[in-house]
């Protein structure tokens, strides 16, 4: 395999580790837990996994003889840099408790564990991936388990195997999954554990117990080297707004993130949006005011970041989307055999409530037709497919116009799109990401050495020097709540949105005014891999300012 010079050097970085799990580990169990809402629908639901302490790991005096295991690893949802790394934690982890363990890789995600696709992950194999981007050790899938057959097959496929324990490395809606196996499996009796590991670069799955998701550090890093080349490019030729929008569906951490790493003109935060309860002419407004003030002090560019997201969070548009997301479950066949995108609008607009129907009516027709673009495998619309950049161009350009004609605009507009979403996904992990992931994956092979189900592993205290990180695992019961998802009533993950109190976002906010008017701009540079811990090692803003002190 050819390899490039950085791929060669990154070989060889042993990624750091917790004091705590270098030599002897003892398990420490807390006090019981409850979930973070619904108590009683999640305990009724989960009998056999609800109430498990959390769980830390501390340096201990007596050797432990754990037993032999053979262990299934899959990589579910998008990908986010470190996966890589998680799984090179869980192999070290599971031959450092006992020699004799196995690992395998089940191959395109939780399809693999039904189909009984995979390949064991010996020593020589998982070589190759150390430290690198990307899920391609293994690949990954958005196949949801949901039926009592499917789960039944997975037992019987891990069975055959001899597989005990399976670790589920994924998101929000993944490590829902995997909670759900965990109950079942427990209940069947099955033997077969399940452990899950925080991923996603949106950075929304977060709580008292899980810090940060893996892949987030890097992505937020990888997207603001990105942006800062733009606003450098901006502030040479001055003359050019540039709406960049990024990954966030549900939550504006990535924005937010990037802001206060490259310190934009206009930032939306699609929390705040949904606050305010704005309208897209509010948007549009607030924008269009930066550029008129900007354009009287000579500055006639600059940069707006934007979550890819952000429409399902302007109170009327969440309102249509869901009423399209219910009517275009409800008519699928209908709709799918209607020739033209007008008559699927017109089919549509007919299916609403009076006051969406105005709102989707009023949309640019190529807008329009990207809300009924095909749904995600959860059924809701793919917001990435969304060019919200673009409508918001192409809205403030029309404002500038009419102000313009009246009398009150005499600067120049003109906007490019962007729209960055792969160029993060699968980037080199950063340092932070590389030691984190080793830590995940080695925590969760001692979560299940220890005979443990139903947990996600945990590392808490990242902002200390790695070291000093405290590894432990959490109930995934106590991460979760009843959501609506198809019209029915069910158990996920809550997620953690933008906390409008928060350090990180009272940042933005503290700082809006004068970089909207001013140019300051900062300039990231790509990933430092090498060279003192204050450049290298550095982890996120938001983190940072979460556990400041």
């Amino acid at each position: 395999m050819l390899k490039s010079p950085l791929q060669i050097a990154r070989e060889s970085y042993v990624p750091k580790m917790p004091k705590s799990l270098k030599g002897i580990v003892k398990i420490v169990e807390g006090n019981k837990t409850q979930s973070v809402a619904d108590q009683a629908d999640i305990e009724k639901i989960f009998p056999n996994t609800y109430g498990m302490p959390v769980i830390t790991f501390e340096t201990g005096s007596e050797a432990k003889q754990y037993p032999v295991y053979k262990v299934g690893v899959i990589l579910s949802g998008g990908q986010a840099p470190g996966g890589h790394n998680v799984i090179s934690g869980l192999f070290d982890g599971l031959k450092a408790c006992n020699q004799e363990n196995k690992l395998y890789g089940f191959q395109g995600g939780p399809s693999g564990l039904v189909d009984n696709q995979f390949i064991e992950l010996s020593r020589e194999v998982v070589l190759e991936y150390r430290n690198t981007g990307g899920f391609d050790i293994i690949g990954s899938g958005r196949t949801k388990l949901e039926e009592e057959a499917q789960f039944d097959k997975v037992i019987e496929n891990c069975q055959k195997l001899g597989i005990k324990a399976l670790v589920v490395i994924g998101g929000d809606d993944s490590n829902t999954n995997a909670c759900v196996l965990a109950e079942y499996f427990a209940q069947k009796k099955s033997g077969i554990q399940v452990i899950g590991v925080p991923k996603t670069i949106d950075g929304d799955l977060k709580n008292e117990v899980v810090e940060t998701s893996f892949g987030f550090d890097t992505a937020c890093k990888t997207y603001s080297e990105l942006i800062g080349n733009i606003q450098r490019d901006a502030n040479s030729a001055k003359k050019y707004y540039h709406f960049i929008r990024l990954m966030g569906r549900s939550a504006s951490h990535i924005c937010l993130e990037c802001a206060l790493e490259t310190q934009p003109n206009v930032t939306i935060i699609s929390e705040e949006v949904e606050q305010k309860g704005m309208t897209l002419d509010d948007l549009v407004t607030e924008i269009a005011d930066v550029v008129m003030k900007r354009a009287e002090n000579g500055y006639n560019f600059g940069t707006v970041l934007i979550p890819e997201g952000v429409v399902e969070f302007v109170p009327a548009m969440k309102k249509l989307i869901a009423s399209l997301n219910d009517i275009l479950a409800k008519y699928e066949a209908e709709v799918a055999v209607l020739e033209t995108n007008r008559d699927r609008r017109d089919f549509v607009s007919t299916k609403l409530d009076e006051e969406s129907a105005e709102v989707f009516t009023s949309l640019p027709n190529a807008f329009a037709n990207q809300l009924m673009l095909d749904r995600d495998p959860h059924g809701n619309v793919q917001v990435s497919m969304i060019e919200t950049e673009k409508l918001l161009i192409d809205m403030v350009k029309a404002k500038l116009k009419k102000r313009k004609k009246a009398g009150e605009f005499n600067g120049k507009f003109s906007g490019q799109s962007h729209f960055f979403g792969y160029e993060g996904r699968c980037a080199t992990p950063s340092n932070f990401d590389a030691d984190y992931c080793f830590t995940l994956g080695y925590t969760a092979s001692l979560l299940i050495s220890e005979g443990k189900t139903g947990y996600m592993a945990s590392v808490k205290n990242l902002t200390a020097p790695a070291d000093q990180w405290i590894p432990g695992g959490a109930p995934i019961t106590m991460m979760m709540n009843m959501e609506r998802r198809h019209g029915e009533m069910k158990p996920v993950i809550q997620k953690a949105l933008v906390d409008l109190k928060g350090r990180p976002f009272l940042k933005l906010v503290e700082n809006r005014e004068d970089w909207a008017m001013n140019t300051r701009y900062l300039y990231p540079g790509p990933i430092q891999y090498f060279g003192p811990a204050s450049v290298s090692d550095i982890t996120t803003f938001t983190l940072q300012l979460e556990q400041a002190k």
